[in-house]
């Protein structure tokens, strides 16, 4: 599988294509397709990334410790 960076500027190259507006209807389409893909699997990707970060984030220092249920205290 490619590194989160290489599938984001995938995703970049798909956007200035579709936005030259030089391709074929049906280039377009698979181009749109393969963007749409790309980007879900991105979002996907984030999403698993900050759950991670809350964990860590909010995980106690101590075991007797209750976890801070805030990302950042107020």
């Amino acid at each position: 599988m490619k590194s989160f960076e290489e599938r984001m500027a995938r995703l970049e190259e798909l956007n200035d294509q579709l936005r030259k507006g030089s391709l074929s209807l049906a280039e377009a389409m698979a181009t749109f397709e393969e963007g749409m893909t790309l980007a879900k699997g991105l979002e996907k990707e984030l999403s698993k990334i900050e759950r991670r970060i809350e964990i860590l984030v909010n995980e106690p220092e101590a075991p007797d410790e209750t976890p801070n249920l805030e990302l950042f205290g107020q």
